[in-house]
């Protein structure tokens, strides 16, 4: 059950994202005048800024993307933030139906309020935001963190190696990062990275296989506003597992609570009046940290892609989740005394594209990066007449379309798509250009494999994606959604424990129970596996769109969820 507290403080901040000295961004938008100077309308306290982007897969201009209408909680999170989403969504924070929170925030008339209101996002918004907030508070007195997931995701990214990302990052003055899908450009790439600074990169849970010794700096201290500023990496723990492993061989992860633990003790011990935890954990896992490792002031999380418009307090700690793709900025002032947080105020500042002025500076140094791939990713394949959007415990209309190709282009009878949550949204009757089908699937590792799986095997890999997702307790969660599917249907209690989830496996073509000692032709992308064989998931998904010109996906019903 969400606390008292815990509510007064959703209540108020969803008040301080409404409101803007009286006049709300609703009232602005209604007006025709959403303007960037209702977007930073702030009622500042203290003299510390702490801003935070993070899980901005690589997306430099704006972009439209769908919030998740499904987004399951378990155990003591059932019902909890980020598990709320659509009306109840709305409700809970107090949010007015249509209005511009309703749009940046829920999926809901997700069609309709993004004609009105356009997309969001973009670095050159992005640097005009920082730059306004900086020259508001002063240089000294801000500092900006990035929460990882920030250098891959689309075709100019995979194809710098992050690099175009990287300069993005370097114009915004950004002080420190965590990484997640920055380690699938391999280790040497990351340290190249990491040792070229001029930001630090942060990760207090990596360590040397060999010598168990720390592969990256674990924290560094910052002061801002006449206050040391101690700010701790933590990189996503599991990469070894959901990422390739082959692509860091040399370095362990985990959560490493203890490590953490003595890195708060060292920071507190070391003078500092601010402890932050910069975090690629994933909601849920970094609440239950929240209340297990005492001294932290703040955790930035990421990795989920939950955008939350309040600070949400777990005894001492606050919590801040700051979305995704670019789509949100988060401020939280800290009004700091007597060496501790005696006070704060935190803004979700939305995006809104058309309502910033994009700084010239950014907007050139975008317009180079993509300038030797511009023709290439305008290069139009085929129309949709759906709304296509990856975002969701369960399949997306974009996911559909991906099974959908492999299926028909590798002539398999079930599809695998991994659940991931980067890739942008197309409104219907948008062109699918190359972007928009290498935003969702550019990766290093995508080659689509052909291979057969038994029906006791596809059943059992089901069983432990859902307990990855559905396991009641966060720190054995991966924070990750069910594998997407093709041409299978399945019935799934969340509540349940592992080997009894998933239930009445059928192939959607006959209407035929999936059978447990039968084999079954499968295809699927980016496995963990290394010298995986088959062509590139984008030239498949191409080859689909362009056999049908247009894209149209029903609705289905094909996934039972009960339990919830």
């Amino acid at each position: 059950m969400i606390s008292r507290r815990e509510f007064v403080v959703a209540a108020a901040a969803a008040a301080s994202l409404a409101a803007a000295s009286g006049r709300s961004l609703a009232q602005a938008a209604s007006s025709g005048k959403l303007t960037q100077d209702d977007l930073l309308r702030f009622d500042a306290v203290g003299k510390v800024t702490l801003l935070h982007l993070t899980d901005t897969h690589a997306q430099l201009n704006p972009i439209y993307f769908r919030e998740p209408s499904v987004n399951l909680g378990v155990g003591e999170t059932k019902g909890l933030p980020p598990h709320v989403t659509g009306a109840a969504f709305l409700d809970k924070f107090k949010i007015k139906p249509d209005s511009p929170q309703a749009y940046a925030l829920t999926s809901e008339d997700f069609v309709a309020l993004a004609k009105a209101y356009g997309r969001m996002g973009g670095f050159d918004r992005i640097a005009t935001l920082v730059k306004a907030i900086r020259a508001e508070r002063g240089d000294d007195n801000v500092l900006l963190l990035a929460g990882g997931d920030e250098l891959q995701g689309s075709w100019t990214s995979l194809k710098t190696k992050g690099e175009d990302v990287l300069s993005a990052l370097k114009a915004l003055k950004l002080d420190a990062m965590v990484g997640h899908w920055e380690f699938t450009y391999g280790a040497d790439r990351v340290k190249e990275i990491a040792d070229a600074g001029p930001f630090a990169f942060l990760a207090q849970n990596i360590r040397s296989v060999e010598w168990q010794e720390e592969v990256f700096p674990a924290a560094k201290v910052f002061e801002r506003g006449g206050a040391k500023i101690a700010v701790i990496g933590q990189a996503y723990p599991r990469t070894p597992i959901a990422n390739p492993r082959w692509m860091i061989p040399d370095w362990e992860f985990g959560l490493r609570e203890d490590d953490l633990r003595k890195q708060v003790e060292s920071a507190r011990s070391g003078g500092a009046d601010v402890v932050v935890l910069l975090s690629h954990n994933g909601f849920d896992v970094d609440r239950k940290m929240a209340g297990r490792v005492k001294g932290i002031d703040v955790i930035l999380t990421a990795h989920t892609h939950d955008a939350i418009p309040t600070a949400i307090e777990v005894d001492k700690t606050l919590l801040i989740a700051s979305g995704s793709h670019g789509k949100f900025l988060s401020r939280l002032d800290l009004d700091v005394r007597d060496g501790k947080v005696a006070g704060y105020r935190f803004g979700l500042i939305p995006v809104f594209s058309d309502a910033i002025t994009p700084d010239a500076e950014m907007a050139k140094l975008v317009t180079d990066a993509r300038a030797p791939y511009a023709a290439e990713l305008a290069r139009e394949i085929g129309r949709t007449e759906s709304v296509l959007y990856r975002r969701g415990n369960f399949n997306g209309t974009l996911d559909d379309v991906i099974c959908q190709a492999m299926m028909e282009q590798r002539d398999v009878e079930i599809a695998l798509s991994p659940a991931f949550r980067w890739g942008t949204s197309l409104l219907p009757g948008d062109p699918i250009t190359f972007e928009a089908i290498s935003n969702a699937t550019a990766v290093t590792y995508p080659n689509c494999y052909r291979s057969t799986m038994t029906g006791k095997q596809f059943k059992d890999v089901l069983e432990d994606v859902a307990d990855n997702i559905f396991n009641p307790d966060p720190y054995f969660q991966g924070g990750g959604d069910m594998v997407r599917l093709g041409g299978v249907g399945y019935a799934i209690d969340v509540g349940q424990p592992i080997g009894k989830r998933i239930s009445n496996l059928t192939l959607l073509k006959s209407g035929a129970s999936i059978e447990a000692d039968k084999s079954y032709t499968v295809a699927g992308w980016a496995s963990v596996n290394q010298n995986v064989e088959g062509p590139p998931i984008w030239e498949l998904v191409e080859r689909h769109v362009a056999d049908r010109k247009t894209i149209k996906v029903e609705p289905t019903d094909a996934i039972k969820v009960s339990g919830a």
